[in-house]
């Protein structure tokens, strides 16, 4: 083999791995763009679970929102509170304390109370599953359908299946709103942590219908409605639904409801 031509090719690609270093160099301080410090500065004090909850891509997409004021500096549901405070004194604003929220599960149609149409043997998947005839198996088309694509999107493992309905921990929840996504019957919505007494139902049918289908479903009697001292429940579409802005926390709907779908939270 000719040394030489060995030779000249290691000086020839030592030439060109020099000329692409300066050239990427050079491309780097020329198309530099500043970045507000404050943005990793924010991402530090963010939990960094990336769920995104708050609406943004993780993160770092939040942080950026938050420099930029198109996000408050309490944007993020996983660190609550005690980040907001911590954002906020980067951004040199006020934090103001909310509300917290967690998930809750609309319904109550467990596998004592639900009644079933007909035996399902498909892939254990709620979103799969409501595509069959009447929505899925239940009688009741509302229902929860119990095979947990809530519980496999939840990244705080604050969802689990009990006797065939997702049931929320709200201590280990973190109101992300993955499981609201994940829900094909649009049963959990974001409820606040102290609230009293909720509705375990989303079925709007008609009270005959409601009780052919489920033992324990609204039925649109009106009795919380008429018996609630601070006018803090109404019902709409034969389902009640409480006003937790206005409820005084006597527990009086839930005495007065005959199908005792008015739960304690």
């Amino acid at each position: 083999m000719d040394m030489q031509a060995i030779i000249t090719a290691v000086i020839v690609i030592a030439l060109l791995g020099l000329a692409l270093g300066l050239f990427l160099g050079f491309s780097a301080k020329a198309f530099h763009v500043e970045t507000d410090p404050r943005i990793d500065r924010i991402i530090e004090k963010l939990p960094g679970n990336n769920c995104g909850g708050c609406g943004f891509p993780g993160c770092s997409g939040l942080a950026a929102a938050i420099v930029a004021g198109e996000a408050p500096v309490g944007g993020c549901p996983v660190g609550g509170d005690a980040v907001a405070k911590e954002v906020a004194a980067i951004m040199g604003v006020d934090a103001e304390g909310g509300t917290r929220m967690v998930a809750f599960v609309k319904c109550a149609g467990d596998c004592e109370q639900a009644g079933r149409n007909y035996e399902y043997h498909g892939e254990e998947d709620c979103r799969m599953a409501a595509l069959l005839p009447g929505g899925g198996d239940k009688s009741c088309s509302y229902g929860c359908l119990g095979f947990g694509s809530c519980v496999k999107e939840c990244p705080f493992d604050a969802i689990r299946i009990v006797n065939g309905i997702a049931v929320v921990d709200k201590d280990a929840c973190k109101a992300c709103g993955k499981c609201i996504a994940a829900c094909p019957k649009k049963l959990i919505e974001l409820v606040p942590y102290d609230a009293s007494y909720l509705v375990a139902c989303s079925s709007k049918d008609k009270g005959p219908d409601v009780m052919k289908a489920c033992k324990t479903g609204c039925i649109g009697c009106m009795l919380c409605k008429k018996n609630c001292p601070a006018e803090a429940v109404e019902v709409e579409s034969f389902l009640a639904h409480i006003d937790q802005e206005k409820c005084e926390k006597c527990g009086v709907c839930a005495e007065k409801c005959p199908k005792k779908i008015i739960r304690k939270h």
